[in-house]
């Protein structure tokens, strides 16, 4: 009898706290605004029962999938949205909270920042083949190798990347500017014609305004606040999301930031791998290792000369902060402009799915087809003159002429 009364006992609370699950994705969703909302929530195959989303903090993985479940339009009980670090997983497994929601009559669960449960991907793998009849949708941070784990997800997950704001994507958001996405091709052909529809917003203005706090979605909450809850946000991708990694030395943190302080304030970076290494304290492998969890963490932007290999002791030929809003979170001192610039044009064409080189004449080299020099308005085609297939995307001006083509219309690429 006493057992039978503790089962009994500890199913109750059980449901009780699921109930509580399901209140707090409930609320979640219904404050919810659908008014934006991002390309991938179209582009994503929700037929898939295992579908992850991996992204930096604070590009809006969790109005994606909140978004997602209000756009489905079925009965709160079957869906659920959860958060893998909610103290309710302290002393609750993953496994059997799904396995109470599906047994109440669930059918979609999507859970949240994933990497931070451990053994997520063994949970998920297991989910995945034994029950049929439930869909899984996760997040987690861009930095982790969702698929690269001790158990096999790549066969299962169908994995998408949610990157930040385009400049597109910031003039819908913030002012209501509709502007379908253009393809890299058109732009080339027609960006006198595309431009002329911006005239009236003065791009220019808009533009500095982007590469200040429009790249996070939070931005939203508090502009004037938004560089220390950018820093914040730099602060804990360095400090707690690269724990995650392994063999990461921990002490090297502070040597980290500072590197990427140095990056907001110097040129255009072409590193002396060797030198910089010696200059914060590391050996030459573990910086360039380094690197490339900041990459994942898409803090900064490694930008290989064309032709080279991208082994893991590869260095870079150019090394770039991620985005222009980084610059203005990680150091007081005076911006480098060119920097700014080169980082906007690098992220926006790979963020649209474009490959960039850094072009052994000129500035980039486009999926082996362009070349591209950036720089201010005054930029000619002095150094790429005998190339072809040359252009120069300028900054400050509004509207271009030939193969000279305003920055910030690379910002309509996605």
């Amino acid at each position: 009898m006493r057992t039978f009364l503790s089962i009994f006992v500890f199913r109750i609370e059980q449901y009780r706290k699921m109930d509580s699950l399901k209140e707090k994705s409930s609320i979640l969703m219904s404050q919810l605004d659908m008014n934006f909302q991002r390309p991938l929530l179209q582009q994503i195959n929700w037929e898939n029962r295992l579908i992850g989303v991996l992204g930096s903090r604070g590009v809006g993985k969790t109005t994606l999938l909140l978004q997602r479940m209000k756009q489905m339009g079925l009965p709160t009980d079957e869906l659920l949205y959860i958060s893998l670090d909610d103290l309710y997983f302290a002393t609750h497994s993953l496994s059997e909270t799904a396995e109470s929601f599906r047994k109440s009559g669930g059918k979609y669960l999507f859970i949240d920042e994933a990497h931070k449960y451990e053994g997520w991907a063994r949970e998920l793998k297991n989910l995945y083949d034994f029950y049929r009849d439930i869909h899984l949708v996760f997040t987690g941070s861009s930095i982790v190798e969702m698929l690269s784990l001790e158990v096999d997800l790549s066969r299962r997950a169908h994995v998408y990347h949610l990157p930040g704001f385009s400049f597109r994507e910031f003039l819908t958001f913030e002012h209501g500017f509709e502007q379908t996405a253009v393809s890299l091709e058109e732009l080339l052909k027609d960006h006198v014609s595309i431009a002329s529809k911006f005239i009236a917003l003065k791009p220019i203005k808009l533009f500095g305004q982007y590469t200040s706090y429009g790249y996070y979605p939070f931005f939203k909450e508090d502009i004037t606040g938004y560089p220390n809850q950018l820093a914040n946000v730099v602060n804990l991708t360095i400090g707690y999301d690269l724990a995650f990694i392994e063999d990461i030395d921990k002490q090297q943190i502070r040597k980290i930031n500072q590197l990427l302080s140095s990056l907001a304030t110097q040129v255009p970076f072409k590193p002396n791998v060797s030198e910089l290494a010696k200059t914060i304290g590391m050996s030459r492998g573990t910086l360039i290792q380094y690197l490339h969890y900041l990459e994942k963490a898409k803090l900064v932007q490694l930008v290989y000369l064309e032709g080279k290999g991208l082994g893991p002791l590869e260095k870079p030929g150019k090394l770039l902060l991620d985005n222009p809003n980084l610059f203005h979170a990680i150091s007081a001192q005076p911006k480098n402009a060119g920097s700014i610039r080169e980082s906007f044009f690098v992220n926006q064409l790979r963020n649209a799915g474009h490959q960039v080189n850094l072009a052994k004449k000129g500035d980039f080299a486009v999926d082996d087809q362009y070349i591209f020099e950036v720089g201010g308005a005054k930029k000619n085609f002095s150094q790429i003159a005998d190339i072809p297939h040359t252009y120069v995307a300028a900054d400050d001006i509004e509207i271009g002429n030939g193969h000279k083509i305003p920055l910030w219309l690379f910002g309509l690429l996605y």
